[in-house]
């Protein structure tokens, strides 16, 4: 990815009327630049805003340029999302019990087996550290399924 421009340009289509658009974003890639518009889920298909998706498909991929459609996330996904950006500022965790939970291998192991694998560190500081490696991709787990602590995590490889 080279760059991201927001609103890149207006588009403009004579038909029975004159018909514009400002897609959202026009990200540069070192391949075809990429045109993206970003519509709620419910309305790519309403009777208003889908003509105008595919006219501006039709022009962005007339001049060899990828153009796509992204919708919001899963429910679940964006509520975990939301969840874990609550542990996102570094300095607000304790660094001992993250420089330990980097060096253990948690892979397979579930966020309650995370949550107590130091024993000599108040479980909440533990959780805030797991958690926050959650958040900058040092752990992963599925995302579509709700958070609990019967859920597996693994390290990034």
């Amino acid at each position: 990815m080279l760059g991201i421009v927001s609103q890149p340009f207006l588009l403009s289509l004579q038909t029975d009327r004159v018909r514009r658009h400002v897609p959202d974003y026009l990200l540069l890639t070192t391949g075809n630049p990429a045109v993206v518009d970003v519509k709620p889920a419910r309305y790519v298909e309403h009777p208003k805003i889908a003509p105008t998706l595919s006219w501006t498909r039709e022009i962005v991929e007339g001049r060899g340029w990828d153009y796509r459609v992204e919708v919001e996330p899963p429910r679940v996904r964006l509520e975990n999302v939301r969840f874990l950006a609550g542990y996102r500022r570094a300095w607000l965790i304790p660094e001992e019990p993250l420089a330990r939970l980097r060096e253990k291998n948690l892979d397979g192991t579930t966020l309650g087996d995370a949550f107590k694998c130091l024993p000599d560190i108040p479980e909440p500081y533990v959780r805030a550290a797991v958690l926050h490696l959650l958040w900058t991709g040092h752990l992963v787990t599925d995302l579509d399924q709700p958070l609990d602590s019967s859920q597996k995590i693994w390290e990034r490889q």
